[in-house]
């Protein structure tokens, strides 16, 4: 465990050095250097791997409880974010993920478990794996639409600042936000699928309000999909929809965990 947080702290390190970076090559109105943003970035996600095994795997088996699944799903964004990022101008990410990230970790390295370790099956872990890469896609997707309704409103108050020079046009914002959508919403799928699938009582009463949720941003995200197909839906109204289905996914998953873990218990 002391070997765990050393690398906690490493990481949270990394991503402030790296924020701190980015931020002063703004201030000095300098043009984003790509290549030394994705290298801090990298480090950060290898020492945040690290210390989320150390975290996780534990004697007895898995420790999934919620604030240390909150670091995890940051990890699996950046990386998500940085494989992107090879190909895709998407820098300005990182000025709201590493602070993010860093916030995090350092709160699953200071509480105590909440949770007793699992074993889990293989078609379990398989599952878990699905959900957790379909959430940390739809969770890109909100901030996306954040930065993209963000960017909206600058574009027509004619300001530009600081953060704005760091997007690309308006067109790739929202190319991005529904490609996103387009990942996110197969994944989910699949994840619904294979908890009905390996899931003796997939409706247990620790598990109804998960998948109830889950259920409804499901929903959501096909119909603003058919939206976006049929109707050609943009700008607020796919801000609005893209943020109703991720509180749903917020409820179902972070606030069914909180109850059980926090309240319940």
């Amino acid at each position: 465990m002391m070997t765990g947080s050393i690398l906690g702290f490493a990481a949270i390190a990394t991503y402030l050095a790296g924020w701190f970076f980015h931020q002063r090559q703004l201030r000095l109105d300098k043009q984003t250097q790509p290549l030394a943003l994705q290298l801090v970035a990298a480090g950060a996600i290898v020492l945040h791997g690290l210390a989320i095994a150390a975290m996780l795997f534990v004697d007895g088996g898995l420790d999934l409880s919620l604030l240390k699944i909150i670091a995890l799903l940051a990890l699996v964004i950046n990386i998500l974010v940085w494989i992107s990022g090879l190909k895709k101008p998407l820098q300005s990410l990182n000025l709201f993920l590493f602070p993010i990230s860093a916030l995090s970790l350092l709160i699953a390295l200071l509480s105590p478990s909440t949770k007793p370790a699992l074993t889990m099956s293989a078609d379990m872990q398989a599952h878990v794996l699905i959900s957790l890469l379909a959430y940390s896609l739809l969770a890109i997707a909100a901030l996306q639409a954040l930065l993209a309704g963000y960017q909206d409103w600058q574009l027509k108050h004619k300001h530009q600042n600081l953060l704005m020079r760091t997007f690309p046009p308006v067109q790739t914002m929202e190319a991005l936000l529904f490609e996103l959508i387009w990942a996110g919403e197969i994944l989910l799928t699949l994840s619904l699928l294979s908890g009905f699938l390996f899931y003796d009582d997939l409706f247990a009463q620790k598990l109804v309000h998960k998948v109830v949720f889950s259920l409804v941003a499901w929903a959501v995200y096909a119909i603003l999909l058919w939206g976006r197909h049929y109707r050609g839906w943009r700008g607020n109204k796919a801000i609005r929809w893209t943020w109703a289905g991720f509180s749903a996914i917020l409820l179902g998953f972070i606030g069914s965990k909180f109850v059980v873990e926090f309240i319940l218990s």
